[in-house]
């Protein structure tokens, strides 16, 4: 009766989860806001400086310009609009899915100083004299579109217009937007079409009233605008572009299908590989991982996150270290079933055994997540902030979910005499009467000590040619950290460099380098040296819009950004480092956190050199990447390092430096099978990334593949290398003890 209760209460546990996610998960995804590089818009990080000498720029003229934007943003009608104050000086704008981007970015960007001049530039009225929300869009006598402004004082008004009445025959009132002193002047501007000043009216008599009326020639559509625009109000400060990039809708909705269809052909692999490879358990991990994308997409609604491109990324990443989570216990359990134990002790042992290497892998890839976090910029940041959730859910659903949902089909003992089901054949199975401690594996005859020592020495080369390699070609830095400006194009048609080159010096842009990206020649990444004006990229984005169809994105970044964010990166890279050597330190012993350490160092400059080699650009998700690699090497090495570990406390004592080799042949051996399969269930929706998602993407994919592998590799020669010659060390200076010092595996 117990038996069949607990597969009966497990396949209720099945409906339910299915009938959640199968009723609520379009709702729950239909809610979550999208990232500008998903849906379109732009992003700009503006430097506030002060309008006047003498001002500063305090933390209340910080809130008051983001007020002072955010009116402006309703104007647009941006639904959702980000700003944020960053720091003791600067203003991140984040606007997704706005229409019109140079609109926006003039709108934004305009001091709205409304002036009233005479011909000589002198001020006469200012925007303070207007009542608030005092500006509105009318038609004047001959129906053209015009504003109407109410002042505050007629007396005022009446004074002004006397003295400019005085001042005939040039007896003019000049309304200006933005007069810019020593660059404007109403005689520079009065011959020509479309002179920067709004209008300039005759004052023929005295007015005494508060009522002004600007008539210039807009369509009615600019003159709502404008009026919006002071009603408003100017902005308090003077904003300066230190970094822009804006995504065309297209653009953003080719990324968003593209990297969907690769997530969901990367985790449809895994559920593939988790069910031929692992079999019952196998089907309680597909579970679990779809449990997990559930709950973490509900996360993000209650966090009211935006999802971003690299936010895709990251929880399609998240699905392979989740299932490693699985797999670490799984390949433990089916260690202990292949020693003859049963199903149910084996589940016991396994689940026991693997938990503190599911801990630190975690905690150490949370550590690389939280860096990432702290000094990332707002793409980086969603990234990290995906990452750490993803870790999160995914251990809550994949360790405990799992074992309550393993303990309710071990406990029903329906599988006592099943080993198939867990993917062990009976013929791998040893008899318990044999006492045998150790599972016979396919790799006991190879020394991985031996073979290690030559890779030790190969990765030693590699390093120095790497540094030579560095030296002379240097890193192909993108604009993110040279500065500049970068361009993605999309065309209808097959486009050359050569035509490429020619149109951008038609609108008087000249390219450092035109890159043609795809594998139709539709597309094209151009690089521009200096910031380009915002009257340029508005130029450019018409330019292409009507002649290639698609309106192209186009990325700004200042030479102050461009160098915070190279030392940002260099400083998190030494954080996650020292974080990772202080926590292994603690949880294992110095030596093992230094060798983990240098090999992960190792895979990150492995990954830097190569990217120098094939001169592929590296810019923020790069840097992204290489943290992630940072975090997951070290999960790799904790494997080995577990196994080692607790080998090492078996020995008791020390003998000889053979003891030590036989450890780390031992252990590469017992957990070799292990760290293939976890780097290859995060290598398969990494490659779906690298082949199907979007081109944004694909540097921060082939980075991501080309570590883990390397990874792995520095897990087993690398890292074990290391280890092995620091203790040697300690033996023959007479150092060792008895029983490893090492802290006490949490048990379950």
């Amino acid at each position: 009766m117990a038996k069949r209760s607990r597969i009966v209460a497990f396949f209720l546990l099945v409906l339910l989860i299915g009938g959640i996610i199968g009723t609520t998960s379009k709702n729950v995804t239909n809610k979550i806001s999208l990232g500008l590089d998903l849906q379109g818009g732009f992003e700009i990080l503006y430097q506030v400086k002060p309008a006047k000498p003498g001002d500063k720029v305090n933390h209340e003229v910080l809130v008051s310009t983001v007020q002072a934007l955010e009116k402006r943003v309703n104007v647009l009608g941006v639904s959702e609009p980000n700003i944020q104050i960053e720091g003791n000086d600067r203003i991140r704008v984040q606007l997704a899915g706005v229409k019109d981007q140079n609109k926006a970015r003039e709108i934004l960007s305009t001091q709205a100083k409304l002036t009233f001049r005479d011909v000589n530039d002198n001020i006469l009225m200012d925007g303070s004299d207007l009542k608030e929300g005092g500006a509105k869009q009318t038609f004047d006598d001959q129906s053209r579109p015009s504003v109407a402004l109410t002042l505050k004082s007629a007396d005022k008004f009446k004074a002004v217009t006397e003295k400019v009445l005085g001042m005939k025959p040039d007896n003019l009132m000049v309304i200006w937007l933005d007069f810019e002193d020593g660059q404007d002047s109403y005689k520079a501007e009065s011959g020509k079409a479309d002179p920067k000043y709004l209008s300039a009216a005759s004052v023929n008599q005295v007015f005494n009233q508060t009522d002004v009326s600007i008539v210039g020639s807009f369509t009615a559509k600019e003159a709502k605008q404008l009026a919006d625009l002071l009603n408003a109000g100017s902005l308090p400060v003077e904003l300066k572009e230190l970094y822009s990039t804006s995504v065309g809708a297209k653009f953003g909705e080719q990324a968003l299908q593209k990297t969907v269809f690769a997530g969901a052909v990367g985790i449809a692999l895994i559920y593939l590989f988790m069910l031929a490879f692992y079999r019952l358990p196998g089907v309680i991990a597909v579970i679990m991982v779809s449990t997990y994308l559930f709950l973490t997409l509900v996360i993000f609604d209650w966090m009211n996150a935006v999802l971003t491109l690299p936010g895709i990324a990251a929880l399609v990443l998240g699905v392979g270290i989740a299932v490693d989570n699985n797999i670490i216990t799984y390949e433990r359990i089916k260690e202990e079933i292949r020693l003859g134990k049963s199903v149910m002790s084996a589940y016991r042992s396994g689940n026991q055994r693997s938990l503190s290497t599911i801990l630190d892998a975690n905690i150490t890839t949370l550590l690389a997540a939280g860096v990432l976090f702290v000094y990332g910029s707002s793409s980086v940041k969603g990234f990290a902030t995906s990452l750490i959730v993803s870790i999160l859910i995914g251990f809550i659903t994949n360790v405990f979910g799992t074992r309550f949902m393993m303990n309710l089909l071990v406990k029903s003992r329906l599988f006592d005499k099943k080993p198939g089901y867990f993917g062990v054949k009976p013929s791998q199975i040893t008899s318990l009467s044999k006492g045998v401690s150790r599972v016979p594996t396919r790799y006991d005859r190879i020394d991985f000590v031996k073979l290690g020592h030559k890779f030790l020495v190969f990765s030693v080369i590699s390093v120095i040619v790497g540094i030579i390699v560095l030296s002379i070609f240097k890193l192909n830095l993108g604009i993110d950290f040279a500065s500049g400006t970068r361009m993605d194009i999309a065309s209808k048609e097959t486009i050359t460099t050569t035509e490429l080159q020619n149109d951008l010096k038609s609108i008087g842009i000249d390219a450092k380098d035109i890159v043609l990206t795809g594998t139709d020649n539709r597309n094209a990444a151009v690089r521009t040296i200096g910031v380009l004006s915002k009257e340029k990229i508005a130029e450019a984005k018409d330019f292409f819009t009507k002649e290639y169809g698609t309106e192209p994105n186009v990325s700004t970044v200042s030479p102050t950004v461009g160098k915070e964010l190279a030392r940002n990166a260099f400083i998190a890279v030494m954080i996650a480092s020292l974080g990772i050597i202080l926590y292994v330190s603690m949880r294992f012993r110095f030596t093992y956190a230094v060798s983990a350490v240098l090999a992960l160092l190792h895979d990150a400059f492995f990954i830097i050199a190569f990217f120098s080699i094939v001169r592929l650009e590296v810019d923020l998700p790069f840097i992204a990447a290489v943290l992630t690699i940072v975090g997951y090497s070290i999960n790799d090495s904790i494997v080995t390092f577990d196994r080692n570990r607790e080998l090492y406390k078996a020995k008791k004592k020390i003998r000889s430096v053979d003891d030590l080799k036989e450890i780390v042949n031992e252990s590469i051996r017992q957990t070799l099978n292990r760290s293939v399969n976890t780097v290859l269930t995060v290598l398969l929706p990494v490659a779906a990334l690298l082949i199907f998602g979007s081109q944004s993407l694909r540097s921060f994919s082939l980075a991501l593949f080309i570590g883990l592998i390397v990874g792995t590799y520095s897990s087993v020669f690398v890292a074990s290398q290391i280890w092995l010659m620091l203790e040697t060390r300690r033996f023959k200076k007479g150092k060792t003890t008895t029983r490893v010092e090492l802290t006490d595996e949490p048990q379950v």
